[in-house]
């Protein structure tokens, strides 16, 4: 990601970020970066993860190249106040309360340029800047975020002029505090900064490759875990040099490549998929003990389970093998996906037509079972396609131009609000149908019929009710200046907490719904209360009228008489 100068375009991009990240599966913990970093003062390279420590994060890999053959000049940048003498490894002390050998101030020059044979900066060279730093939660768990500045990059000068780079702007605002001696470089407060700082010489001319020599990046349990932000900058806009970067990095933390505030989301599915497979199993074992009682709404329960339990243990799958392997297995991850989409479609289908009574009041649903499968049908067809370039979007970044993804995503705006269209015409005919079939059986005095509807609508009306409480608390908590829900490290529960809330309404429907006996002949069973004593019907022709005698003959349907 790049970042330039205006601190509103800062907030802009972070806020992005966040907001693509949640939904959709981040980027892989061995991550490429193949593009150029041309030599500007206005605008940074970012790449942020969450490390578990100890861990670290392997920068050697990534080969920085000459984008042109540059042309000699006479421009000698002056020296650093913390590297007079161009030595391969500085850590320097700030202070008292510093010492040489403290690893949480770290600073590296790369010495040797070229073709590893020279013991010297060139004259004239120009220098690629990479820092590493970790973000408090003090600051990072706020709305605004940290401000770089505060943390040792970069300058602001309290009226919204923020630098990256000590340009001659930055000069003329008082930004850069060591003068020309930081021209043309990323500027650190050495007060400030607890971070890792990394140099690479540039020669002013001539075909240029290399790699970081010092490219690890050792973060030791007292570093802490968190948010950590490796910025890359080519800040001499006057004589810099064009450069392109290729390869891949590496962040690791400790219990693997899983990034630190997702691996509580693996043992989250891996708990849902066992829920899944209990609830599964018990709805099997009704199903074959009354078999022979089945209707076909049982087989829509039996299917709608099995979705759930495949998405979950793809899910917790795909977040393994991340974890071990440091790469995202693509059968995983889409199929993951796709499950998903299955499973909100065949549940939209499922709620439907029991809301229309069907095992209950009837036992065919006639025309309206195409309707409601073929709007189903369309529902899963377009939240895929929104999903899956979604992730593209995002996983796929490094192969996009920028034109392709702000493309994708526009398509991906369009495909939301059709899902979100399809997704209030499913709601309003639930709670039409459920309405009309609860009229119906409170008008017929059809009593067990209608508790079990009572039930339903509870359940779903409980649901929608922690939906909107949920999503009350999610728009609070994001205005408020410190948030509750911790999203670098817990932002995974902002989502899982929809699946413990759609688990719960299919269990409770399950249920509700479990095969029993005599669920076949179930739509046909009337109820008649009793007027007075209990009351018989005969399907015999009394022999005179006075005789108030019957008897209740065999019938092609049933009759429940209560008290």
């Amino acid at each position: 990601l790049e970042l330039g100068n205006n601190t509103k375009t800062m907030k802009s991009i972070l806020s992005l970020f966040a907001v693509l990240s949640l939904p959709v599966p981040t980027v892989s913990e061995f991550r490429r970066f193949d593009g150029p970093i041309n030599a500007a003062s206005n605008y940074i390279h970012f790449s942020e993860g969450y490390i578990v420590t100890p861990g670290y994060i392997d920068i050697s890999n990534l080969v920085f190249a000459s984008a042109d053959e540059g042309t000699p000049n006479t421009y000698v940048p002056e020296d650093r106040d913390w590297n007079d003498d161009h030595s391969a490894v500085v850590e320097e002390s700030r202070g008292d309360d510093r010492v040489a050998n403290d690893d949480t101030y770290d600073r590296r020059l790369e010495e040797e340029i070229g073709d590893n044979t020279e013991s010297a900066i060139v004259s004239g060279s120009t220098y690629v800047d990479i820092v590493l730093f970790h973000e408090p939660s003090e600051c990072a768990n706020t709305r605004v975020g940290c401000d770089w500045t505060d943390l040792g990059v970069g300058a602001n000068d309290g009226l919204g002029n923020l630098r990256w780079c000590c340009s001659d702007d930055a000069i003329g605002l008082g930004l850069c505090r060591g003068g020309a001696k930081q021209e043309g470089r990323l500027i650190v407060d050495p007060d400030k900064f607890n971070g890792q700082h990394r140099f690479l010489g540039v020669p002013p001319s001539g075909t240029w490759s290399r790699a970081v020599k010092f490219g690890m990046f050792d973060l030791k349990e007292k570093d802490g875990s968190g948010k950590y932000v490796m910025v890359v900058a080519n800040c001499n806009d006057d004589v810099g040099r064009n450069l392109t970067v290729t390869g891949e990095y590496v962040w690791k933390s400790a219990h693997g490549y899983l990034p630190g505030n997702l691996f509580g989301e693996m043992y989250f599915y891996f708990a849902v998929a066992i829920c899944y497979l209990v609830l599964l199993s018990w709805y099997l074992i009704k199903f074959s003990i009354y078999r022979d009682a089945a209707i076909p709404i049982f087989k829509w329960f039996i299917a709608t389970i099995f979705i759930g339990f495949f998405e979950s243990f793809f899910k917790c799958g795909d977040l393994w093998v991340w974890n071990v392997d440091g790469l995202r297995f693509w059968f995983s991850l889409y199929t993951g996906v796709l499950f998903g989409v299955c499973k909100r479609a065949i549940s939209r289908v499922l709620v439907v037509m029991l809301c229309l009574g069907w095992g209950v009041t009837c036992d065919n649903l006639g025309g309206k079972f195409k309707t409601i499968v073929m709007l189903g049908t369309v529902y899963a067809g377009v939240s895929a396609a929104r999903d899956v370039m979604t992730i593209i979007s995002i996983t796929e970044n490094e192969i996009l131009t920028h034109n392709e993804e702000e493309e994708i995503l526009d398509v991906v705006s369009i495909l939301t609000f059709v899902t979100a269209f399809i997704d209030v015409t499913f709601y309003l005919w639930i709670f039409d149908a459920l309405n009309q079939t609860m009229q119906y059986l409170e008008s017929m005095n059809q009593s067990r019929k209608l508790k079990r509807y009572l039930r339903l609508r509870l359940f779903l009306l409980l649901s929608v009710l922690f939906a909107v409480l949920w999503s009350v608390f999610g728009i609070v908590d994001s205005y408020n200046s410190q948030r509750m829900v911790n999203e670098e490290e817990n932002g995974w529960v902002l989502t899982a907490v929809w699946e413990v809330n759609y688990f719960v309404v299919l269990m409770g429907l399950a249920c509700l719904w479990a095969p029993e006996a005599g669920a076949k002949e179930y739509a046909y069973v009337m109820e008649l209360s009793t007027l007075g004593n209990d009351l018989e019907f005969d399907t015999n022709i009394a022999d005179s009228p006075d005789d108030d005698s019957a008897e209740v003959e065999e019938s092609s349907f049933s009759i429940i008489v209560h008290e």
